[in-house]
């Protein structure tokens, strides 16, 4: 199993922990994600410090403000890095608006086409602003591979499928009670668009709910989602560990 997604350096524990469990759980691989440039930093040395690391590196749209043309090439050089795998998190977030939304936009595209430009995959985050990220994607980032991180856009879930090079990628909320909507979504992703993640410390899976969340959980995510699938653990396990491979080439 992998976690696709996840972010170390805000977990309580030590990376070397984390990393430990997360072997002890069955998990081989775990992408962890800048938001900023100290995350940046954090991410590619966890990345350099462990063999089962790797590293995304991104503008998190709520640390857009002010986004310029030096912020741009401090992210061109870290894409640069060997062991950095895609480029995000970046996207839109109208559901906080830490940052104006005229930054977000700008350190959005910049960074679609720094995929373009690395050839590598794009991690995408959207909250409360789905039809402007959709659109915004649709108008620019065609032929990029393109990953809707903790998936929740469940009435847009057959506009995002009609993108075949677009993967869906689903975290430990979609095992809560009240996500039916996810798991429906879920259930109608092709084996070979899905994607698994914990987004940690966020969003533990529902048997973890209200506890700090860590990438050796994301086992639990998996194990819902299979259930939910109709498909047993080890068939999910092939499917997502081939997708993430694919993508990032680990």
């Amino acid at each position: 199993m992998n976690d696709s997604h996840t972010h170390l350096d805000s977990c309580e524990a030590p990376n070397a922990e984390l990393v430990a469990a997360a072997e002890r759980a069955g998990v081989t691989r775990i992408l962890t994600v800048g938001t900023d440039a100290a995350s940046c930093r954090s991410a590619l040395a966890a990345a350099e410090r462990f063999p089962q690391v790797y590293a995304a590196v991104g503008r998190h749209p709520s640390s857009a403000a002010g986004f310029d043309d030096a912020d741009l090439a401090e992210l061109e050089a870290f894409a640069a890095h060997p062991r950095c795998v895609a480029i995000g998190e970046t996207g839109l977030d109208y559901y906080r608006d830490h940052a104006p939304r005229e930054d977000q936009r700008r350190a959005f595209e910049a960074q679609i086409e720094l995929a373009r430009a690395t050839g590598k995959p794009l991690v995408i985050h959207t909250r409360a602003a789905d039809d402007d990220t959709l659109a915004l994607l649709d108008e620019r980032a065609g032929g990029l591979r393109v990953i809707l991180t903790c998936f929740s856009m469940a009435s847009r879930v057959r506009d995002c499928l009609a993108h075949e090079s677009w993967w869906l990628s689903f975290a430990g909320n979609s095992s809560y009670p009240s996500a039916g909507d996810l798991r429906e979504a879920a259930l109608r992703v092709p084996s070979d668009r899905l994607l698994v993640e914990t987004d940690a410390p966020y969003l533990s899976p529902q048997p973890l709910r209200g506890r700090p969340n860590e990438p050796a959980n994301v086992v639990l995510t998996a194990q819902a989602l299979a259930t939910e699938r109709r498909v047993s653990y080890a068939e999910l396990e092939r499917a997502v560990d081939a997708n993430a491979a694919a993508l990032f080439g680990w």
